[in-house]
């Protein structure tokens, strides 16, 4: 039986560990679903590497998966600064990463597939639904690099676009717990929403403090004013518990959806790696290995560039659901629930988004000027349970 080796480069200690630790249970999950199938005529091996956070492991470990594992195909990397450090390595070595995280967009590489959302369908959503709930002004935070930067510029260029307004946009640093300043300039300008585009401690702080602002002052509760982000996961809401509850965050995938529709999935996932969580940032790792195993089984080789051109042509069925890779911008097409964070760390979906979006990573198609109706009430919620 042939064995082909997969790459797994994610950093399981650092500041973004936990949706890192997730998306490698996910690559794993599914290289072990793989080769128990007797569907799949070979076997695939798992070669971990670990950057522990550093940003500039992530070339070196990458350019060793794929000269010395033999790695054709690389799962992983989680931030975008991690993202541009692994793509000269895979363009040069003509292999393929894919990658599992949302981003903001504006990037394509032939040796890169793009299994998670980019800005129009993820931001553009979001605001889509909460603007004309809650109101057009807003405070924007991010952690100061390119995902923060970038995904902020276009919620604030939709905005102005719009008739809404930025009241104000502050950055920290990568893994900064020191947002005093943060909350003190919310409490000042009092906007509608907060757009959070900090990841990981950042994130944690920012939302433990503004539940503290919110009890000193209703003015900051989620019903009056919530705190939205486009990458947070059941794994770090659940982290959170109440700090979390009530704020509102956009996936292609929810834990509730997917016990309902994949409940024998769940259970397994369950009783394999009690420590894992099939959110996001699970199931886009573990659908990027079936993809890659799909094409396999397919053309008969792990050939970085055969198995891209199968999935360009073929349609593979999904957790996410039936998923193409498109040839234009080696993206796919992607759904964008709307969710609300309960205390347990789930979401009540208060959108199911019935039909996949397109990717449009340069927002060519995509118009910034959306046609939002500030003036309706907030209405009741649908609560999809």
């Amino acid at each position: 039986m042939s064995a082909y080796p997969v790459g797994i480069l994610f950093s399981r200690s650092g500041g973004y560990s936990r949706p890192a630790e997730q998306g490698c249970f996910g690559a794993l999950t599914a290289i072990d679903d793989i080769n128990a199938d007797p569907a799949y005529p070979f076997e695939l091996v798992a070669h971990h590497a670990d950057p522990k956070g550093n940003a500039d492991r992530y070339a070196e470990l990458c350019r060793d998966l794929i000269r010395n594992a033999g790695a054709q195909h690389i799962v992983g990397c989680t931030t975008s600064w991690s993202r541009k450090e692994v793509i000269p390595v895979v363009e040069k070595l003509d292999a393929l990463l894919w990658y599992p995280c949302v981003y903001e967009g504006f990037e394509v590489s032939e040796n890169l597939v793009y299994v998670a959302a980019c800005a129009n369908q993820h931001l553009v959503p979001l605001l889509d639904y909460i603007v004309p709930r809650f109101g057009a002004s807003a405070f924007l935070t991010g952690s100061n690099y390119i995902w923060g930067w970038e995904t902020n510029r276009i919620a604030r260029d939709v905005l102005h676009r719009s008739g809404g307004c930025v009241l104000g946009e502050r950055y920290v640093p990568l893994g900064d717990e020191d947002i005093g300043h943060l909350i003190d300039e919310v409490r000042e300008k009092r906007p509608n929403f907060i757009l959070n585009n900090l990841i990981g401690p950042s994130s944690y702080a920012f939302l433990e403090a503004y539940r503290a602002l919110g009890e000193e002052d209703t003015a900051f509760t989620p019903e009056n004013c919530p705190v939205v982000s486009c990458n947070l996961c059941e794994t770090e809401a659940a982290l959170l518990g109440e700090a979390a509850a009530g704020h509102y965050t956009v996936s292609s995938c929810f834990r509730s959806l997917l016990g309902k529709e994949n409940s024998r999935f769940t259970e397994r996932v369950r009783a394999r790696r009690p420590e894992a969580v099939a959110d996001a940032f699970f199931v886009q790792a573990y659908v990027a290995v079936i993809l890659i195993a799909e094409a396999i089984r397919r053309t008969g080789t792990d050939g970085a560039q055969a198995v891209l051109e199968d999935a360009r042509s073929h349609e593979t069925h999904t957790l996410l659901g039936p998923l193409r890779v498109d040839r234009a911008t080696n993206h796919v097409r992607l759904a964008a629930h709307i969710g609300r964070a309960r205390p347990d760390g789930d979401f009540d979906v208060v959108h199911l988004c019935e039909r996949a979006i397109a990717p449009d990573p340069f927002l060519t198609a995509t118009p910034l000027e959306r046609p939002y109706d500030q003036t309706a009430a907030k209405p009741g919620l649908r609560v999809v349970r």
